[in-house]
């Protein structure tokens, strides 16, 4: 039993506890190690990606207690990819906010970072359903301090739609957990899936209806029409790093998905096998739809990226819904594509709002930007990345989708909105390229005039960005990589097998 899958989850819940008793010693050391820390992280995150590789179960029992009695965290190529996501993306985030001094606009900002990202990793690697919604209720409520970090009038309100509408979903998770356990006797998610596959008959009504709501829960951390519209206010009125870093927090309701209803619901649930599957893929096809609209209607530039991470959201709904070994791995190729290029536009739109002075990131006419034509450059290439134009990778992703759409019933559904958004989206980033670069004034007044470019800050938006020419360049490993992590996410009979299996270790102190 490695204490490597443990590592990603206890690092960050320690450094907060660390930074707590910095909190005397002044910024610059509470900085320190807080980086150190999140770049410990990524190391970490390539470990357990390395150990992943091979295809063996990493399971960690807390405590030394087996399952299903004990807690156990869970390592496989999908959370270890998902973990390294989180990390590269934090990283940068992070980097980011120091350099820009964002994370002097309040108090125990570092603390509530490495919070956040307990929770994160904590969701990631559980096996256990309650569990889940522990690590859930750590990272929301990192968020909601992080999400109102530096004040605001739109920042409270948005701050609060997101808090009553995430207070809603702990509460029917609470009323879906309660009944999972009342009808099967437990919450570890293997035991689940081994005890559902021999439920009576007349209890499948009821587990049917739990799993549902189960689902509406995890569509709420998604952002899964209709339950979207805290999304848009909330990550366009929040700090830049902090919008970044919730990048992935609508993908940890996609990855609880995949993984939860996967699980206990997969290929050995008998007549609740992929039963939900419609429900995603048409509630996907929605989603993509008012996304697309909101995309059009945005009227600056956050909140059009804001919409621009819910259409990443429904596309990856839709390759989940697909319900096919291709179709999951388009659909991890996608997610590591779109949640740092997300990361990026963020970080790229807090440097144009700086850069406009008075006239911020609106959609109007406005003095030039300093260095405009590096800041335009690197618009046009996230444009292109976000909205999926060749050569780069949201191309290949979503290419990889549609085709593994082709054989699918509802084939003729999925490339008609796909393809309908993606060209709306690209007419629309075109218009606000066009209006924020070309449409420009004569310079104003000194005092009215916008923030010179911050280069340091500026090297985490390229970092991010230079993802997708990795992706395209290294296509073959990484799909490979991500091929072999959806058959492990399919194959639930591997996955129940080696949790339940797994020995307690009879020293301890003896790490094998």
């Amino acid at each position: 039993m490695s204490h490597l899958t443990a590592w990603p989850v206890f690092l960050p819940l320690i450094t907060g506890f660390l930074l707590i008793l910095l909190r005397g010693k002044g910024i610059y050391y509470q900085r320190i190690v807080s980086l150190s820390a999140v770049a410990g992280l990524v190391a970490l995150a390539v470990a357990l990606i390395v150990v992943s590789l091979p295809g063996q179960y990493q399971v960690y029992l807390l405590g030394n207690w087996t399952a299903p009695f004990g807690i156990v965290l869970v390592a496989d190529r999908a959370s270890a990819l998902m973990v390294s996501i989180t990390a590269v993306l934090a990283l940068a985030a992070l980097w980011y906010a120091v350099a820009s001094n964002t994370d002097e606009k309040g108090p125990h900002f570092h603390v509530l970072y490495q919070l956040q990202l307990f929770g994160l990793n904590g969701a990631f690697l559980t096996g256990d359903l309650f569990n889940l919604f522990v690590f859930f209720e750590v990272l929301l409520l990192a968020s909601y301090g992080l999400l109102l970090h530096g004040g605001g009038r739109l920042r409270t309100r948005a701050g609060l739609h997101y808090v009553v509408i995430n207070l809603i979903g702990s509460t029917l998770f609470l009323f879906a957990v309660g009944t999972l356990y009342g009808l099967l006797g437990t919450l570890n998610i293997a035991d689940m899936a081994a005890r559902i596959a021999t439920a009576p008959g007349d209890s499948l009504g009821l587990i049917a209806a739990a799993g549902l709501l189960l689902l509406v829960v995890f569509g709420v951390k998604a952002a899964m029409f209709p339950l979207y519209l805290w999304m848009p206010g909330a990550y366009a009125n929040t700090s830049a790093p902090v919008a970044a870093l919730f990048a992935i927090m609508t993908k940890v309701g996609i990855y609880a998905i995949i993984r939860v209803h996967g699980t206990i619901f997969g290929s050995e649930a008998g007549e609740l096998a992929y039963y939900y599957m419609p429900w995603v893929l048409g509630l996907g096809l929605v989603t993509l739809t008012f996304a697309a609209l909101g995309v059009m209607a945005a009227r600056n530039l956050r909140e059009q990226i804001a919409y621009l991470v819910l259409a990443s959201v429904a596309t990856l709904l839709i390759g989940v819904g697909l319900n096919g070994s291709s179709a999951l791995s388009a659909t991890l190729y996608y997610l590591i594509h779109s949640t740092l290029i997300a990361g990026a536009m963020f970080l790229l739109a807090d440097v144009i709002l700086k850069g406009r002075g008075a006239f911020e990131d609106r959609f109007e006419s406005a003095p030039q930007l300093p260095n405009a034509v590096v800041t335009g450059s690197v618009f046009m290439f996230g444009a292109i990345a976000i909205t999926g134009m060749p050569p780069l990778s949201g191309f290949f992703g979503k290419v990889l989708i549609l085709n593994a759409a082709l054989h699918h019933e509802w084939v003729a559904w999925v490339f008609t909105i796909l393809l309908a958004a993606s060209l709306l989206t690209i007419i629309t980033m075109a218009r606000t390229g066009s209006s924020i670069f070309y449409r420009t004034l004569p310079p104003p007044p000194s005092p009215a005039a916008g923030e010179p470019l911050n280069r340091n800050a500026f090297m985490a938006v390229i970092g991010l960005f230079l993802v997708s020419p990795v992706l395209v360049i290294c296509a073959q490993p990484v799909t490979a990589f991500t091929a072999s992590a959806a058959e492990q996410l399919l194959d639930s009979t591997a996955y129940i097998e080696a949790v339940l299996s797994a020995p307690a270790v009879n020293n301890p102190s003896i790490e094998e």
